[in-house]
């Protein structure tokens, strides 16, 4: 049983948009101001860096677009170097949504990275389907990365999904049955877009609290906004649109019960959802229901993930990746 509390936040904020360097520097920022309130576990949106490629949704399809977006996605661990030395600075863990490139390839994921507290890449996970139009830019992540882990010297794992990922019960089971403590589930600002400004925010607040209860894990839910530099991008490059407009997001921390600890928050301003985990509570909550345990009548239900090697470089990517400066 674990008796630890954590003081978590979710990051609500608008990366520099379709700009790696400036992006990963805002990571970087962000990593240090949350030092200066104490803070031990900091979770970042879906593809924060570069940001979420809102065009698929704006435009007709286009290769030469997925190319530009291509060239400022994340290679593991090439441009983490930074993030790292500065999780091991301040000595937080960092959970980080960022469009992935193949390293030594043109192909793309949507990732996130959980970085330790000592700077080392624990793993990486790849959306495991992307969902409608993020098929024109994302690949199919395996089974392979849909892990947790287990930060050094804390007791908890920690596990994350992406957006409409959550749908799958099956990729939420599989991380239940490694014992999740704590789940991260990245979203972008799925309201701002055309046909979903009434409802996105009750379909995240539904699925969060959905895994939050079935898999009895404290929730921590980051979400981006569109800023200006995302809707200029656009502007600029691709033309007019009007499918995407300014602001969205929802950014909440949720107990296992389903409460909120922190949140929700919905501003187009960068801000901090903060709250404490307190780790003990779940000692009474799986007295109750255990998802990983007396609760999940095995004898009825089986879950069968193939965790097969999918990908050449799976093996790379999952991890442990050490920080060089160690």
């Amino acid at each position: 049983m674990l008796d630890n509390k954590i003081k978590a936040a979710a990051v609500h904020a608008a990366p520099i948009y379709m700009d790696k360097a400036g992006s990963l520097g805002k990571v970087i920022s962000l990593i240090s101001q949350s030092a200066s309130e104490s803070i031990e576990l900091l979770a970042f949106p879906e593809v924060f860096v570069p940001g979420f490629p809102y065009f698929t949704n704006c435009y007709a399809p286009n290769a030469a677009t997925v190319t530009l977006y291509a060239a400022q996605s994340v290679v593991v661990p090439d441009d983490l170097g930074e993030v790292q030395a500065a999780c091991a600075a301040h000595k937080i863990v960092v959970v980080l949504g960022v469009s992935e490139r193949m390293r030594g390839g043109y192909t793309l994921f949507n990732s996130i990275v959980t970085i330790d507290a000592d700077g080392t890449i624990l793993g990486v996970h790849r959306k495991v389907q992307p969902t409608w139009a993020e098929r024109l830019v994302w690949g199919q992540g395996s089974g392979y990365t849909l892990r947790t882990y287990q930060p050094k010297d804390t007791g908890y794992r920690i596990g994350g999904l992406a957006c409409w990922e959550h749908t799958m019960n099956g990729a939420r089971q599989a991380l239940i049955d490694q014992g999740q403590h704590i789940h991260v589930g990245c979203w972008p600002a799925l309201d701002t877009l055309e046909g979903f400004e009434d409802t996105a925010c009750s379909q995240i607040e539904a699925l969060m609290k959905t895994h939050a209860l079935t898999a009895q894990v404290f929730v921590l839910c980051p979400s981006s906004y569109v800023d200006e530099t995302c809707l200029q991008w656009m502007e600029q490059n691709l033309g007019p649109q009007d499918k995407v407009k300014a602001g969205g997001g929802w950014t909440a921390i949720i107990h296992p019960f389903c409460s909120f600890i922190a949140g929700p928050y919905t501003k187009s301003q960068d801000h901090f959802v903060v709250g404490e985990i307190d780790l003990a509570q779940l000692n009474l909550v799986k007295a109750y229901v255990d998802g990983a345990g007396h609760y999940k009548r095995p004898e009825l239900f089986r879950l069968d993930v193939d965790t097969t090697q999918r990908w050449k470089d799976d093996p790379e990517i999952v991890g442990p990746i050490p920080w060089n400066g160690l």
